[in-house]
């Protein structure tokens, strides 16, 4: 039988270093991996480079890395639900690299896929095309948006088994299962860890072939 991947949070935490970029999925507070972010924060990590769809909102989630200034930079769809991450946007005290929020999905996908990038309409004649190379293609222009990738993924699952395939619950799913294919190295962050065998193959989201490790999500670092 396969190794068990099963560490625990401070076996995890060696994988993770000031300065890294990492990969944290979540639709403002929804399948966020808030045992693994509570664990960077205990260790004091920082100018994190950051690729998030959102920084939740205040105090909550990643939320929780923008109020302790952890991040120096974050690409991201948005910000507009956490005005903490609004004002140190604001005040230069974090870069920020607005991507409509497809365009992420599609270039994290493009990184797990290990394509070169992706062409879309969206962005031309606005802000998004500065600095981009425009291609046209029978007679339609498109932007080259060029992949994305991390250092580190850290992932929510709801379940996961000790060699680490993963299901999600719902709308957690969200940008967890595209973050796990572009990352050098994934953690994930599991509700319930389960016996190789106790999930049904057809029902498994993320094979455990992209997982590095599997930790325990500790109920007290939930938000309420």
């Amino acid at each position: 039988m396969a190794k068990s991947k099963v560490v625990s949070i401070d076996e995890a935490m060696e994988k993770i270093h000031s300065g890294q970029t990492l990969m944290v999925p979540g639709f403002v507070n929804c399948g966020v991996p808030q045992t693994l972010i509570a664990a960077i924060l205990e260790r004091g990590y920082t100018d994190l480079n950051i690729i998030s769809n959102n920084t939740s909102v205040k105090g909550k989630g990643i939320g929780k890395l923008v109020h302790a200034n952890r991040i120096k930079h974050i690409t991201c769809s948005h910000i507009g639900n956490n005005t903490e991450t609004v004002e140190k946007v604001v005040a230069g005290e974090i870069n920020v690299t607005f991507v409509p929020q497809g365009t992420l999905c599609e270039r994290i996908r493009a990184g797990g896929a290990g394509i070169g990038g992706i062409l879309t309409p969206t962005g031309l004649g606005t802000p998004v095309e500065e600095g981009k190379q425009v291609i046209e293609i029978n007679g339609k222009k498109y932007l080259l948006e060029l992949p994305l990738r991390a250092d580190v993924a850290i992932i929510h699952a709801y379940k996961a088994d000790k060699i680490g395939n993963c299901i999600y619950h719902r709308t957690a799913r969200n940008f967890n299962q595209i973050m796990a294919t572009a990352a050098d190295f994934v953690i994930v962050e599991a509700e319930e860890i389960v016996e190789v065998g106790e999930l049904d193959p057809d029902i498994i989201v993320t094979p455990g072939c992209l997982v590095d490790m599997v930790v325990q999500a500790r109920l007290e670092d939930r938000d309420e």
